[in-house]
């Protein structure tokens, strides 16, 4: 299923629920209850995180503070110390350094390495896996999960699949059987509204995605169609780049039915704005937001974009006046919504900004 010759041996490292394991390790009280990270439900906070305990009543990173409360009242608030969390970080960096060269951070918790050319292990890419695992929980106190495939998507794909603590391999032999089995969420990219034209059509897992001529998948999903088209099929020719930075960061939500007027979409700034805070708290902490920008999609399907100068803890109403400006270039329904940031390079601007998203 691979279109190298000679496969790559590609580990997807991610660290299970990693602010609240640190919080774990300095107080190892807390591990008895439930925990989230997060911010107090008095001032809108929402949980960046939460352990395990507090995910088995329905907990999940993203949701606001009070609700977490509501569905576990027992819930232990821990508020955020990102300086030990970026020290954590940088000593899991160096750990996979030590094998390679070719990581490509994802956040402060998570990376891709390449570790084709590596011979310690005997060039094995799952013993290479489980000696970082274990040298993570020596060194720095926590447990990482760890996926080994040829290409960038499985390796991602496995990680999730013996989360916490575990490892998954997918070997080049394996990879027409496990994906054939693999339901089509679990392709990145594949939201709720797209999984949903997907099950529409008969579409499940990858093997049903694969009775699907190219063509076909272009007409109904556009550029994402060629996408589908080889992840279905275990294809995936991104290399691991341990250059790439990040531009912007950004979420939106294409709905089912067209919002009507301008308020109707402030009414949907608030819930994005939540799910773009959390993945913010998952980014590289060197990187440093200066702008927001807001994306709309019409329902005649014309797109515009607006970005304003950055208005420090982005406050929903600075999204809410960057949207009023946009929408009145088309002043019509609306079928799709995007809030986002841009980034440059801390380390160029010698200058840092620390944003107020606990609170």
């Amino acid at each position: 299923m691979e279109s190298d010759s000679a496969p790559r041996k590609i580990i997807h490292c991610d660290c299970d629920c990693f602010y609240a394991a640190v919080e774990m390790r300095d107080d190892p009280s807390l591990s008895q209850y439930p925990i989230a990270i997060g911010g107090k439900s008095d001032r809108r906070g929402v949980v960046a995180t939460c352990n395990y305990k507090a995910r088995e009543y329905g907990v999940r990173s993203a949701m606001p503070t009070g609700q977490a409360l509501k569905l576990c009242p027992d819930l232990v608030v821990v508020p955020a110390t990102m300086a030990k969390y970026r020290e954590a970080s940088l000593k899991i960096r160096q750990i996979f350094y030590r094998y390679t060269d070719k990581v490509e951070p994802l956040s402060l918790d998570e990376a891709f390495l390449d570790v084709t050319d590596c011979t310690q292990c005997s060039g094995s890419a799952t013993l290479i896996a489980e000696e970082i695992r274990r040298a993570i929980a020596d060194e720095v106190g926590v447990t990482a999960s760890a996926g080994v495939a040829s290409n960038k998507f499985l390796a991602k794909v496995a990680s999730d699949l013996n989360k916490p603590d575990g490892q998954y391999v997918i070997t080049p032999q394996n990879i027409a059987t496990f994906v054939e089995q693999l339901e089509v969420k679990r392709i990145y990219g594949v939201g709720k509204v797209t999984n949903e034209k997907l099950l529409r059509i008969g579409v499940k897992t990858c093997g049903d995605l694969q009775r699907f001529e190219l063509l076909d998948l272009v007409d109904k999903f556009g550029v994402f169609g060629k996408r589908l088209y080889d992840l279905c099929r275990g294809i995936d020719d991104r290399p691991v780049n341990a250059n790439s930075r990040r531009k912007s960061l950004s979420v939106e939500h294409t709905y089912s039915g067209d919002l009507s007027d301008q308020q109707a979409c402030l009414t949907k700034l608030p819930e994005l704005l939540m799910e773009l805070r959390s993945r913010l708290r998952r980014v590289d902490s060197d990187y440093i937001v200066t702008k927001q920008f807001i994306k709309i999609k019409f329902n005649d399907f014309t797109t515009t974009t607006l970005e304003r100068g950055l208005v420090t803890g982005l406050p929903v109403d600075s999204f809410e006046a960057i949207f009023e400006e946009a929408w009145q270039r088309g002043a019509r329904p609306v079928r799709l919504i995007g809030l986002g940031v841009r980034f440059v390079d801390a380390g160029e601007s010698g200058r840092a900004l620390q944003l107020d998203l606990f609170h």
